[in-house]
């Protein structure tokens, strides 16, 4: 792989270590505080460490989010192409971001700056550690059977639509200020402790897919569809789960695939950076795995 470089963005929410292991150069997004203060959201939460974020979503502090921009995207492909290397990208859900949009102009100014070289992207259709498990089946992949630039890409593409994604939330508050559902249905699910169970959808969408009543019953829930779709066959397969700073619950869930699925295998852990977590809030537990068709 030695040609060629796995460019993502830091909504993959992987561990920085398992990123650097992988060899993937990571773009910031960025987020805003309350008091117009701009920190980039870095894997290793090196301008915002993660306790001091969650402790700012949970105070109510107003906190926006920013794309990778095409700038940004450019100058990080110049260098690289500049040494003779290629670059595949993959880039967080077009459905959710304008990151990836970005990664494609960039990529076409500098095919047009270095002609003979190539920039692939690859639109995950994936969020957080769903686009952090496509990235680290690749670049593993990649790595082990020495794929070229176009066979990489290629197998992104077979498999993204095949990473399930299955998300709940704390309280539906977060989500209605993200638009996600009308403040009317957050009061009343609020209320009568109603959790939303949802999914991304094969077009990048988050997507609410049911309601149940109770954190463990939507933890539950997460690993009955593990127990649907999930392959155990699949030679690509990986578990993944990303939290907003509620371990206790990620404990909880690991305990219930266990059980429901008879899944004995590792189970990667991260929080949910900055940039989504914004939108999803704190106390966000997503679960990923590699499965049968998704929709």
């Amino acid at each position: 792989m030695n040609d060629y470089v796995i460019m993502t963005d830091s909504s993959c929410d992987l561990p920085q270590q398992t990123a650097d292991e992988l060899g993937v150069r990571v773009m910031p997004l960025a987020i805003t505080t309350g008091d117009g203060s701009v920190y980039r959201n870095y894997l290793d939460g090196r301008e915002i460490p993660f306790d001091e974020f969650y402790s700012a979503l949970r105070r109510g502090e107003h906190i926006t989010t920013s794309a990778v921009n095409v700038g940004e995207f450019a100058s990080a492909m110049d260098g690289i192409l500049r040494e003779g290397r290629d670059i595949l990208v993959i880039a967080f859900s077009s459905g959710l971001s304008t990151t990836c949009n970005s990664a494609e102009l960039a990529a076409r100014d500098m095919e047009e700056k270095y002609p003979g070289r190539k920039v692939i992207v690859v639109d995950s259709l994936c969020a957080s550690l769903g686009q952090g498990l496509l990235v680290y089946l690749t670049a593993r992949k990649a790595a082990a059977e020495g794929l070229s630039l176009e066979e990489a890409a290629d197998f992104a593409e077979g498999i993204k639509l095949r990473i399930h994604h299955w998300f709940t939330v704390a309280d539906l508050d977060q989500l209605k200020r993200g638009g996600r559902v009308s403040p009317a249905a957050a009061v009343v699910g609020n209320t009568l402790g109603i959790k939303p169970v949802l999914h991304v959808d094969d077009e990048g969408h988050l997507i609410p897919r049911f309601k149940v009543k109770g954190r463990h019953a939507s933890l539950k829930k997460m690993a009955d569809m593990m127990r649907e779709h999930f392959d155990p066959l699949s030679p690509d397969q990986a578990v993944f789960i990303s939290h907003g700073d509620c371990m206790d619950d990620v404990d909880t869930l690991v305990g219930l695939i266990r059980s429901e699925t008879g899944y004995t295998g590792e189970v990667t852990v991260n929080y949910v950076g900055p940039v989504i977590a914004s939108h999803s809030g704190a106390g966000t537990v997503a679960l990923f795995f590699v499965g049968d068709a998704r929709q």
